[in-house]
């Protein structure tokens, strides 16, 4: 166990005892007895045990969850109450906010301002969005004619119903804004949840867990288990009395998720990967779309699902963003997240690590340019340098696949009137940005896009009202905004004779 600098004391004490699982209302071990570590990606070395969940765990929050949705006082709680536990969570979340980010710093290694100023207060908006959303479900009148009756009256309408128990299972880039994103619309719409933390960053899925406790929710109504995809995950994926899997993570997983929840038909909503194209057109004001495109890969490490990881530049201006680039790269200083002048900050884990560095060796046999970074940095924790990756093509491995760091792969382009094909060229479609002054740009273009979202003149922009989600291999189904609740409900018809 670590004792790290940096950390208040309500985080020490979180972090001072081995942490269980919260199934119907009650912090228990596992049935199995295991434990698992999580560890500081800062340092490599452990923080704290975890209760490792498994099929058995799994099957008792299932049931639980099952209870409480089918007899228990929640599904017979009324829209305002489910709104008044949503504004109750939310509030606890503000007051705790500090302590969310110095846990989402420790055990993901990202930087602590930025994870209070970005990713706990987006997730306590969220939950104050959805918050509104309960006593707003509706359904509709229906005019009928019946053609084959057309004597008789009758009345139709529609019923917005919650679709039952929802297994949830989270990504480790950002745990706390995920649990949000997946927790808050399914309980606006009245579901119960079995949530599956991220093995390599569970904690503040678990300080939310006691949160949740705080603010009043009926016992199962949510359930939180720790532990490894292929064994818990895999449990909460294939168990009959789960009615809907939401996940977020990469699209490899995803499919295996899909295939495994298609033996009980079960309602599936994915946001996966991307490989998400940042196009610098001739006209664009190049102090803006510099540091754009560098915080569009650079942010959170480049740990984004729809980080800017293709970057597009005209041939006449590529010698001048390459070199604003690497001067971006080479002042941002490396180290632990817990320090808030570090803006690099290590990989989640060993393996990630590994997996980076590894392309990034790919890209420099294919024959790419390193043009800043594509090292190791230090000699303890997960730290990879910024890294700039020139004259790059469609063919090479760094190109097509999804690398998850901070690493861009910069391409050249002639003409404007191909972007729009080489920035599809890829399987995702999750994000895009146009950097650009002039408008006709953006109208003849965003049309022409394959993504979920394109942000103009910036990218990784989000808001709680705005649907967030993909094209093609990067899912389907939203989180935030309205949408977001569509795969929580299920609509019933129904048809009175008089």
């Amino acid at each position: 166990m670590t004792t790290t600098e940096n950390l208040s004391k309500k985080a020490q004490n979180f972090i001072s005892s081995p942490r269980k699982m919260l199934i119907n209302g009650q912090w228990v071990g596992s049935a199995s007895g295991k434990n698992f570590d999580t560890l500081n990606p800062a340092t490599g070395k452990v923080i704290v045990s975890v209760a490792e969940g498994d099929k058995e765990d799994i099957d008792r929050a299932v049931r639980a969850a099952r209870a409480a949705f089918d007899d228990g006082p929640w599904s017979s709680l009324n829209p305002t109450a489910r709104e008044r536990c949503l504004h109750k969570l939310a509030d606890l979340m503000e007051e705790n906010a500090d302590i969310l980010s110095e846990l989402e710093a420790l055990d993901n290694g990202k930087n602590v301002a930025i994870a209070r100023a970005v990713d706990i207060q987006l997730a306590i908006d969220f939950i104050r969005y959805m918050a509104g959303w309960p006593t707003k479900i509706k359904g509709g009148m229906l005019p009928l004619s019946v053609p084959y009756a057309p004597e008789a009256k009758f009345l139709g309408y529609t019923l917005k119903e919650p679709v039952g128990v929802v297994g949830q299972i989270i990504p480790w880039n950002f745990p706390a804004l995920m649990c949000a994103w997946k927790l808050g619309p399914a309980l606006a719409a009245g579901c119960t949840v079995v949530l599956k933390p991220a093995e390599e960053t569970p904690l503040t899925a678990l300080y939310l867990g006691e949160l949740i406790c705080q603010a009043g929710f009926p016992d199962g109504v949510v359930n939180i288990i720790p532990g490894y995809g292929h064994t818990a995950g895999a449990a909460l994926t294939t168990h009959e009395q789960v009615d809907k899997i939401a996940f977020t993570g990469s699209t490899e997983v995803g499919k295996i998720i899909v295939k495994a929840a298609a033996d009980t038909m079960k309602n599936v909503s994915m946001e996966l990967g991307g490989k998400s194209p940042a196009i610098i057109l001739p006209d664009a004001d190049l102090e803006i779309a510099i540091p754009g495109a560098a915080s569009a890969i650079f942010f959170n490490q480049g740990q984004v699902c729809c980080a800017g990881s293709r970057l597009f530049v005209p041939d006449s201006l590529y010698d001048q963003v390459v070199e604003g680039l690497a001067d971006v790269a080479s002042g941002m200083k490396i180290g632990p997240g817990l320090n808030p002048e570090n803006m690099v900050n290590p990989l989640v884990s060993q393996i990630q690590f590994d997996r980076v560095m590894g392309y990034i060796e790919s890209g420099r046999a294919e024959g790419a340019d390193i043009v800043a970074g594509g090292e190791r940095s230090g000699d303890e924790g997960y730290f990879v340098q910024p890294t700039i990756l020139g004259n790059t093509n469609r063919d090479m491995t760094v190109v097509r696949e999804e690398i998850f760091g901070p690493v861009v792969c910069v391409q050249r382009y002639n003409n404007i009137d191909e972007i729009a094909n080489l920035a599809n060229d890829t399987v995702y479609g999750l994000g895009a940005s146009i950097w650009t002054r002039d408008v006709g740009n953006v109208i003849n273009i965003v049309p022409k896009i394959r993504a979920g979202s394109v942000w103009v003149n910036c990218h990784n922009i989000l808001d709680v009202a705005m649907p967030f989600g993909g094209y093609k291999q990067s899912g389907f189904g939203k989180d935030m905004g309205e949408e977001s609740l569509a795969s929580y409900l299920e609509t019933k018809s129904v048809c009175i004779m008089a």
